[in-house]
């Protein structure tokens, strides 16, 4: 599925239809570059492809400036299947998350097709975190959180999802995931 995350800067002046114009964009990449076109209209329907991996699911945020910045993140099914959303209790505290995502790498294995880059949304609400988690993975690959007591939070989860030794593909060893990136969110 075509994930775009746009950002529309407060002084910029689209003509026409955003969502419109990114399902055109998407129409095109998915045929001039010979992508998988897997989306279904349907979700219970497996005849109800769209041919053309429309509509995208677009996330709109306003920023500063006179710019529109599209950042595409095509998700496939294996790695999202393997998502997990929890609500910790506050008592679960930085060891309760870190056995949680290395509990879900374990029971994934080999299905999300690793090694994973993986996304990680703490706090907010429901489906903040969830956002929060998609945005992370748009970070430089191993750029670390400019938030230390974060970036220390990623290096941990980093090296227990490592040294799980599932390994590429599941087939075994210590590349299990080649980042961990959070972005994280006040919450209640």
């Amino acid at each position: 599925l075509a994930v775009v995350f746009a950002e529309l800067g407060r002084d910029c002046h689209l003509d026409g239809d955003l969502y419109a114009a990114v399902d055109e964009g998407v129409r095109q990449a998915y045929a001039d570059g010979y992508l998988r076109k897997s989306a279904l209209a349907d979700p219970l329907q497996r005849n109800s492809n769209t041919g053309d991996n429309t509509p995208a699911i677009v996330h709109v945020r306003l920023v500063e400036g006179d710019r529109l910045v599209l950042h595409a993140a095509p998700k496939g099914g294996g790695s999202e299947n393997m998502s997990a959303l929890w609500m910790l209790s506050p008592s679960a505290g930085r060891a309760g998350v870190v056995e949680r995502v290395v509990e879900r790498i374990v029971e994934a294995g080999g299905k999300p097709c690793p090694p994973l880059v993986l996304g990680i949304g703490l706090g907010g609400t429901f489906e903040k975190a969830a956002l929060l988690a998609k945005e992370a993975v748009l970070r430089p690959l191993g750029q670390p959180s400019p938030e230390p007591e974060v970036a220390g939070l990623e290096r941990e989860i980093l090296q227990r999802v490592n040294a799980t030794g599932i390994g590429p593909m599941g087939l075994g060893g210590d590349t299990t995931a080649l980042a961990v990136h959070i972005q994280r969110h006040p919450c209640h």
